[in-house]
């Protein structure tokens, strides 16, 4: 099967925002954020957007705002992600979330949980900050963690899911922060997993 990744942009609270799309338009989906270190682009370069295209999903990878080739937002995080998602016409994407993006996706969370079929948490920030607003939502949750993560340590995870107890957690072994860089196969078998069983 040949995939084609599509480089677009669309207008976010007068800011232009760069996304990668890959996938038929009706399928479930699946929405990447990213780290600080790191763009949509990781996710075209490690596979992931082909490997869920491949298996009947759509998947899109955003340019956070001020990150990639996106343009700094003024709004608020969370309206930010519902205006995409609304945008972008996803039906209750599962949302991809690694560090730094935390300060986006966990507020939405909070606010926005009906909007969304699952959540992967991949070692996000802001955990402990906003746990109180995550108390008692009813979402799979996938919690997937390097076992050598210094910056996010493992034990957030545990308060993650004592937050939202729908959830399980995976600790990829030997792998740091950004462990679907370290351990991506492992990464997208587990990756894999959860959006069959929630989508």
């Amino acid at each position: 099967m040949d995939i084609t990744i599509q480089s677009q942009s669309l207008p976010i609270q007068g800011a232009t925002i760069h996304y990668r799309d890959a996938g038929n338009p009706t399928a479930p989906s699946v929405l990447f954020l990213h780290g600080a270190s790191f763009s949509s682009q990781t996710w075209q370069d490690i596979g992931s957007l082909t490997l869920l295209a491949e298996n009947g999903y759509r998947a899109v990878a955003i340019d956070l705002p001020g990150y990639g080739q996106s343009q700094e937002i003024s709004g608020s995080p969370e309206a930010f992600l519902r205006e995409l998602i609304e945008q972008l016409n996803l039906q209750k994407p599962i949302l991809v979330s690694p560090s730094m993006s935390g300060n986006y996706s966990l507020p939405f969370l909070g606010k926005h949980p009906d909007m969304l079929k699952g959540f992967v948490a991949v070692a996000p920030v802001g955990i402990s900050r906003l746990s109180s607003q995550l108390q008692r939502i009813e979402l799979p949750i996938l919690a997937i963690w390097g076992s050598n993560d210094n910056i996010v340590p493992v034990a957030q995870a545990d308060k993650l899911l004592q937050a939202m107890p729908t959830g399980q957690r995976v600790i990829l072994a030997e792998a740091g922060h950004a462990c679907y860089m370290n351990k991506t196969d492992e990464f997208h078998h587990h990756l894999l997993e959860f959006i069959r069983a929630n989508s």
